[in-house]
Parts: C-alpha cells; sequence; structure tokens
C-alpha cells in the first residue's frame, strides 16, 4: 500500500504564507505527474497545482497563479507547496497526490491514484 505523508498547514492571517509537505515514495518521481488539490465540506475536491517529473513542467489552478508554488526534491523525496499571499477563500483541506495515471499536468482529482491525509489549511484574521 502506497502512503503518502503530508506536514505543514495550519492557522495563518490573510497575506501571510505557508508551506505544505508530502512525503513520496522515490519511486513514485518517475511515476508522470503529483499534485496538490483542496477541499472544503460539502464541495467538491478541486486541483491547485501540479508538476511532471519529466520535465517538472507545472500547471496552476487560475485561483493560486502567481501566489502558490508547487515543487518536488527528489533528495528527499518530498513534495511541497509554497502558499504566499493567503487569502480567507484558501481555506481548505488540503490533499497531496500522486501517479496521475499518465494524464499530464491534470488538475482532475479522479486521475490520481494515490492520496495524502490531508492537512487544514485556514486563513482568518
Amino acid at each position: 500500500q502506497v502512503q503518502l505523508v503530508q506536514s505543514g498547514g495550519g492557522s495563518v492571517q490573510p497575506g501571510g504564507s505557508l508551506r505544505l509537505a508530502c512525503a513520496v515514495p522515490g519511486y513514485m518521481f518517475i511515476r508522470d505527474c503529483m499534485g496538490w488539490f483542496r477541499q472544503n465540506p460539502g464541495k467538491e475536491r478541486e486541483g491547485v497545482a501540479t508538476i511532471c517529473s519529466e520535465d517538472e513542467s507545472t500547471r496552476y489552478a487560475d485561483s493560486v497563479k502567481g501566489r502558490f508554488t508547487i515543487s518536488q526534491e527528489k533528495v528527499d523525496n518530498t513534495l511541497y507547496l509554497q502558499m504566499n499571499g493567503l487569502k480567507p477563500e484558501d481555506t481548505a483541506m488540503y490533499y497531496c497526490a500522486a501517479d496521475s495515471r499518465s494524464y499530464w499536468l491534470s488538475l482532475i482529482p479522479k486521475n490520481y491514484r494515490y492520496w495524502g491525509q490531508g492537512t487544514q489549511v485556514t486563513v482568518s484574521s
């Protein structure tokens, strides 16, 4: 069973920054793409950012472009999401995902095979 272990998150004021981390088995870095998603109660999970291992190309949801940065560190087998300029509407449970099953730069949750346990991000004054 593949386990993705998330860390980071928490509460921050608007305009603040947080970094999420996701420990990923090393072999996942050659399995197409990985990504970050978020979800609020009663709403569908939505794609935030994705990165593809072959050339480290990235794609972001329009709502986070210019504020969030996805990156991967193969040295320590970790996927990151740096979140700057946080807004109250960024409040959600955030999930990392791996193995996009040959879907390239996909922000569609159902295209990903493995998921982290989720971590809460709350942006509030």
